[in-house]
This record gives structure tokens, C-alpha cells and sequence, in this order.
């Protein structure tokens, strides 16, 4: 079966043109195909449409090479979930709850002035499908102090009520997409930024902001801090197939792990990030509920 690929992946580096037409060269001639590489994912964003993940194809990282592909989506037990913001379109809610999805965070907002030109649409079918969701904003630290980016993501979708179909809102802070991987700021000024998010949000929302990152951003751009440990769950980017994620310094285990971003889920037309939950459905549902 195959998949068109995804519009978000749609602006290649001219170099990873010529490395694909080489690759196609060489397998006409019998030789082996080249492995991908970094610049075959890369991606131009402009500002206002990141998504999760962005930042590490931005910086040249990618999928490894045992990653799970649309058609392998391991590991599938357990609770699933997927992510997603304007770049997937026009989604069929009900044909991914019917797909066995049980949850989803949908972007909402980024920076102070960017709100998702689908939420709207995608936040309420979802709940009308039965997924429990959940909204994110996209960090832009460089952009304002964290309490003005929490105050604007949970007065534009980010809030939170207990009606079991509702999840915390997220804050996605990864490798920078548009520039210097930390935003410019210091460690010590990364997590000023991020405490004052945390602290903003849950006086809006009386709710523990989820994190989602990875080990290599925490580790660098926090300086493998230890403070948000006991405060907030750590939803965890690390795309392989292995049988666990690795974790950023500083946090115990992982509440949600995004294990792919090439995976494939019935009512999304392309490839879609997909999530595992670290629990049952009811510790799911605890979390949505805040009991």
C-alpha cells in the first residue's frame, strides 16, 4: 500500500534533491540504496506553523534508520494516541476513534500571536468523536517571557475542564525550528522561562502543564535540570522502535512517548505522529480529570 506523503515534509533542501536523484542513480545500477539521510526530512517552517517534532528535523536530525514506518506503528499496544495541528487537514474524528486512538493533542497556539488555523475545527470533533483531547502551544522563548505565551495559550484553546474528555494543555519546547537551538537564552534564563510558563498556566487552569521535549534538548538547553520533575509529566520525543524511550535528566519516567512521526491512522490522510500513553485508560482518564 502506499502513502503520499505529507505536505509539512513538502520543502526539501536542494541537497537532499540531488542525494535522492544519486540514490535512484545508483539502485538503477544495481548498486545498493543510500541510507536516509538528515536533509531528506529537513523542513522549512515559516513562523506560526511548527509542529511537534519541527525542531528536530530543522536541526538536521530525523527518524533512525529502525525507526517504526507507517506500516510498522510499534509499539501499538497500550493506550494510543496521535498529534496533530493544521498540516494534516481535514480529519475524519470519528474514523480515528473507530481506529482504536484514545486521545490526541491538537496545536492551538505558538509564540503570543499564532493560533492554529484548524483548531477550531479539530479541537471540538474530537471531543464529539469521544478522543480524549487535549491542546499544545509551541514555545517561542525568544519571543516573550513565559507567562505572557501561557496566558495566550490558555485564553486561545488551552484551557482545561473536568468533563472526561479533556487533557491538560501542553507546552512544546524543542530544538528551535527558526533559529539557535536554545532561543538564545541561557540555561538558567531557559528555565526562569519555563518555570514562569508553569506557573502562569496552572494559576489560569489550576492544572500542571504536561512537557513535552527531548532528552538532547532538556539535557543542553536546561542543563539537564531537575526542577519540573515533581511538577509536571514529561511527554517524551524519541522516534525508534526500541522498547523504551530515553528520558531527560532530571525526570523519573515518561507520561506520554511520541514513538513515531511517520505513522498512519485511518481519517488522517498522511503521516501523523503517533503516542503511547504509560498506563491504562483509566490513569488516562485520572489525568484528564485531575483525580
Amino acid at each position: 500500500m502506499s502513502f503520499l506523503p505529507h505536505p509539512r515534509r513538502r520543502i526539501v533542501t536542494a541537497l537532499g534533491v540531488l542525494g535522492a536523484a544519486l540514490a535512484l542513480t545508483a539502485t538503477a545500477a544495481g548498486g545498493a540504496t543510500a541510507a536516509p539521510g538528515p536533509d531528506r526530512d529537513r523542513v522549512h517552517v515559516e513562523p506560526g506553523e511548527a509542529y511537534m517534532g519541527v525542531g528536530t528535523l530543522a536541526h538536521g536530525g530525523s527518524a533512525p534508520a529502525d525507526a517504526p514506518s507507517r506500516g510498522a506503528l510499534a509499539p501499538t499496544d497500550g493506550v494510543q494516541g496521535i498529534d496533530v495541528s493544521h498540516w494534516q487537514g481535514a480529519i475524519n474524528w470519528g474514523s480515528v476513534r473507530g481506529a482504536g486512538i484514545q486521545f490526541a493533542w491538537i496545536k492551538a497556539t505558538e509564540g503570543t500571536s499564532y493560533k492554529d488555523d484548524r483548531f477550531n475545527s479539530n479541537y471540538p470533533a474530537a471531543y464529539n468523536a469521544g478522543v480524549i483531547r487535549g491542546a499544545y502551544h509551541f514555545a517561542l522563548p525568544n519571543a516573550s517571557n513565559g507567562a505572557t505565551q501561557a496566558n495566550y495559550f490558555a485564553g486561545n484553546g488551552g484551557g482545561w475542564s473536568r468533563d472526561n474528555l479533556t487533557l491538560p494543555g501542553v507546552l512544546d519546547i524543542e530544538h528551535n525550528p527558526y533559529g539557535a537551538m536554545c532561543y538564545g537564552l541561557s540555561t538558567t534564563q531557559m528555565r526562569t522561562w519555563i518555570n514562569d510558563f508553569y506557573t502562569a498556566y496552572k494559576a489560569r487552569t489550576s492544572r500542571d502543564v504536561v512537557i513535552y521535549t527531548t532528552a538532547s534538548w532538556w539535557n543542553t538547553c536546561t542543563g539537564n535540570w531537575t526542577g519540573m520533575s515533581a511538577k509536571s509529566p514529561l511527554w517524551v520525543a524519541h522516534w525508534t522502535s526500541a522498547s523504551a524511550p530515553t528520558i531527560p535528566s532530571g525526570f523519573p519516567t515518561w507520561t506520554v512517548w511520541q514513538y513515531t512521526s511517520t505513522g498512519s491512522v485511518s481519517g488522517v490522510a498522511g503521516s501523523v505522529d503517533r503516542n503511547q500513553f504509560n498506563g491504562s485508560r483509566d490513569r488516562l482518564l485520572a489525568l484528564a480529570n485531575n483525580t
